[in-house]
């Protein structure tokens, strides 16, 4: 039985609704908030739905299963853009969002990288800005959240064990004086709330079969139908968010799985369409009223977009290593994600293991490469032990999403066009963390060490930022848009800047906070 055979329907011209775009981390987790306060939502995912059953161990498979495969484009200096023209980023198309293919990793954004512009002060050709909600103002909800997804090392919830890369990376990084721990992970160590405990797989990125793996799939969305106050509509495309003559929207226009255009009528929408489709339909929501599209009175939407400055770094050893055993990130080094500029770079970076399965790895580890020294790589496989950097990027004007006019989707809309070019702070922070990485892995023997470039999966964030001014950003600190008061911005877009930590756990605690905010405008009748 599927989870939306008993669910209950909300007609489309009933706009008491609150209607939210995208079913992940942001979307998910808002509608089931929502819904426990007894408000009536309808969620409009554009992908279908996927049970544990479905999920494939088998990496291009499930690529071709999960993935956002609709077209779009590139351009910028950042190499993306030439060894993955019409993939600059990979996000999911499926119930659930991107909590089906991500690893776990729940991080809290540090007090400092709330304060970026106050921290670091004016970087030329970065756009810093601080958050206009605070690391204290979150705190009550981040602890909410990790709670809730069952966070390793946290509320005495025991960490993961570690597998033979994590043991790779904690040797070397004893031997440099770094910690290294198995971190905190949203992936059940033991059975809680009513989902298996990890049993070390080794799939995570492509779905999580035993359900030990926290995702709004199986634990936010059917707890919102459970209450009898959330609809899901899976295969439901959004092309453009309307409004009346005062600037209120009133509904959506969506396209069905059959391909049939349909209006849903709301009191207010939220969009958790990830930081490429959210701005991608505020700029197709264009009208009249809103030239520029919707929420974009400053200018800003799709503007300050960020990926994270990612790089990853492998090395083969003379024993096997057997890294894609046990859960796909499994150790994590934070000595590095601190602020300290007398490395030529301000922000910082964290080092977590990483295991590619061996088709990944030959796609990803050099696109385009071939010849010897790439076949040795790969020849050495069970040998090798790998680590992704990830740090905190500048967010600039010029990284932006845009449309493609000259592109259309299979309804006929513009397309998003990804521009990125990476700042000299990203660079500096890269060279650094790929310096620290290698040396992590030559201080225990490594034979031959390997600088990948950036994958095309990674963390989108920014592009429909967070301001205390509204000429600033698109949206205040709960979200809601500066322009119009029910409209809500719910995803990574919403990050005013990315800080170094992998972005889940915060974006949970941001719906969870604006969750709470929206109940309190509804009951004060301000929307």
């Amino acid at each position: 039985m599927a989870m939306t055979d008993n669910q209950t329907r909300f007609q489309h011209d009933d706009d008491h609704v609150a209607v939210i775009i995208g079913s992940g981390a942001g979307g998910g987790t808002l509608a089931n908030e929502l819904a426990q306060q007894g408000i009536d939502v309808v969620v409009l995912e554009a992908g279908a739905i996927h049970t544990r059953d479905d999920f494939l161990a088998d990496e291009w498979a499930s690529f071709s299963q999960l993935a956002w495969l609709d077209p779009r484009t590139t351009s910028g200096s950042f190499r993306l853009a030439k060894d993955f023209p019409n993939l600059p980023a990979w996000i999911v198309k499926s119930v659930g969002g991107t909590t089906v293919h991500w690893a776990g990793a729940s991080l809290r954004i540090q007090p400092h990288e709330f304060r970026a512009l106050s921290e670091y002060g004016q970087v030329e050709g970065a756009n810093l800005l601080d958050w206009p909600v605070t690391y204290d103002e979150l705190a009550p909800y981040y602890a909410r959240a990790e709670d809730r997804m069952g966070v390793t090392r946290t509320n005495d919830i025991p960490g993961l064990p570690g597998n033979n890369n994590f043991h790779v990376m904690y040797a070397g990084a004893k031997n440099l004086g770094y910690e290294c721990d198995t971190g905190h992970m949203a992936i059940n160590s033991q059975i809680r709330d009513g989902r298996a405990s990890c049993q070390q797989r080794g799939f995570c990125f492509q779905g999580c079969r035993t359900g030990a793996k926290w995702s709004t799939l199986y634990t936010e969305l059917p707890a919102a139908i459970a209450t009898g106050h959330m609809e899901l509509r899976p295969q439901s495309h959004v092309a453009h968010i309307e409004h009346d003559a005062q600037g209120k929207v009133t509904g959506v226009v969506y396209f069905d799985a059959n391909g049939d255009q349909q209006r849903q009528k709301a009191r207010l929408v939220a969009v958790a369409g990830n930081s490429l489709e959210t701005p991608r339909l505020l700029l197709n929501s264009a009208s009249s009223l809103f030239p520029e599209g919707l929420a974009n009175g400053s200018g800003q939407v799709g503007r300050n977009y960020m990926r994270h400055t990612t790089g990853s770094v492998y090395a083969t050893f003379d024993d096997p290593v057997h890294m894609y055993r046990g859960t796909t990130m499994a150790g994590i080094i934070s000595d590095e994600a601190h602020h300290d500029p007398s490395r030529g770079f301000v922000g910082g970076y964290e080092m977590e293991t990483l295991s590619l399965g061996l088709p990944f790895m030959a796609a990803f580890l050099d696109p385009g490469a071939w010849g010897s020294d790439f076949a040795g790589a790969l020849d050495q496989y069970d040998h090798m032990a790998g680590m992704w950097l990830v740090g905190e990027d500048m967010p600039r004007e010029s990284n932006r999403i845009t449309l493609n006019a000259d592109l259309k989707d299979a309804f006929g809309m513009p397309v998003a066009n990804v521009h990125y070019d990476d700042h000299p702070n990203d660079i500096a922070m890269r060279e650094h963390a790929y310096r620290q990485g290698s040396a992590i892995y030559e201080s225990v023997g490594a034979k031959n060490i390997y600088r990948t470039p950036p994958y095309p999966s990674t963390h989108n964030l920014g592009s429909c930022r967070m301001s205390q001014r509204a000429q600033d950003g698109v949206c205040n600190g709960y979200g809601q848009s500066h322009d119009i008061p029910n409209l809500f911005i719910s995803d990574g877009s919403q990050f005013t800047t990315s800080a170094a930590e992998n972005p889940t756990l915060t974006i949970v605690s941001l719906a969870i906070r604006q969750a709470e905010h929206i109940g309190q405008l509804m009951k004060e009748g301000a929307i």
